[in-house]
């Protein structure tokens, strides 16, 4: 096997993407999928894999950050992942049984209504705020806290727990056919509906993307190891070893960002991002 230096822009590329994943909870692979299929013209199947790949190795390394900074609600992720894994299990075997461009259809536009979601529930926050109403609330009304590694404590409420594990099954299910929908779920019931402040969101969302994410992997690994040629494995292997090393160094820059970003600012940045990546996936739809 001969390692190509052919996809060496991959490696900043991999580095800005996982940053933004890790600093904002979105799947890195919302991102890599498109530049795979649109850019590299691999076989949708091949970039899956390969994004999820990536992904894995990011948003592992941006759990160990996020551990560190102890920003994970576990008990809020076990319960979801009940629910995420099983989608995903069924995401990879039913991977075949839908045309690629209706999922795509479905995601791009889930991701506008979600970014639509995001802002409109900053907008209501910022309004309350003004008013005075959030500032008057008694903290001990929250069911959660959590308190980081600095002694910051984070109070909140996980609302509509059936639509918190309906959207991790679904989620769960899109990551394991295209790659993309767990996290951006999570990040429009935990942010937007029960308004768990983006720190926590983040790096809950992240521990689940993570134990399902590998789930999803090993699933391709096996389904494409049984059709794949030496060719293919080639060129795949020239990708990873500029994308992972990229998610990696990206997912410690992203936690660290996190920190430093007003919650405001990063809930509209989200926001934006999700229309206009949903946008975008729409546009490559068309003919």
């Amino acid at each position: 096997m001969t390692l190509s230096l052919e996809y060496w822009y991959l490696l900043p590329i991999s580095i800005a993407i996982a940053t933004v994943a890790m600093s904002s909870g979105i799947g890195g692979a919302v991102f890599f999928t498109p530049i795979l299929l649109l850019w590299l013209r691999l076989e949708p199947t091949v970039a899956v894999g390969i994004a999820l790949t990536t992904e894995l190795f990011g948003f592992s390394s941006g759990l160990i950050a996020y551990m560190r900074a102890k920003l994970i609600d576990y008990k809020l992720g076990f319960n979801l992942l009940m629910f995420s894994v099983p989608g995903a299990v069924i995401g990879v075997l039913y991977a075949d049984a839908f045309p690629p461009i209706v999922l795509k259809a479905v995601f791009a536009a889930g991701l506008v209504f979600i970014g639509i979601q995001l802002f409109t529930s900053w907008r209501d926050e910022r309004r309350e705020r003004l008013n005075g109403e959030i500032e008057s609330e008694n903290s001990a009304a929250h069911e959660s806290s959590l308190t980081d590694r600095n002694g910051k404590t984070y109070t909140y409420t996980i609302c509509q727990k059936g639509m918190g594990r309906a959207f991790a099954a679904v989620g769960g299910a899109f990551l394991g056919m295209i790659s993309v929908g767990l996290a951006e779920l999570q990040e429009y019931h935990l942010v937007a509906k029960c308004r768990v402040p983006s720190a926590v969101a983040v790096g809950t969302s992240i521990f689940v993307v993570v134990v399902t994410v590998l789930v999803a992997v090993v699933g391709h690994a096996i389904e494409f190891a049984a059709h794949a040629e030496s060719e293919t494995f080639q060129q795949i292997t020239n990708i990873v070893i500029f994308t992972v090393p990229g998610v990696l160094i990206g997912g410690q820059l992203g936690p660290r960002l996190q920190a430093r970003l007003d919650p405001d600012i990063l809930k509209v940045v989200i926001s934006v991002v999700f229309v206009l990546v949903g946008a975008f996936m729409m546009w490559t739809l068309v003919p």
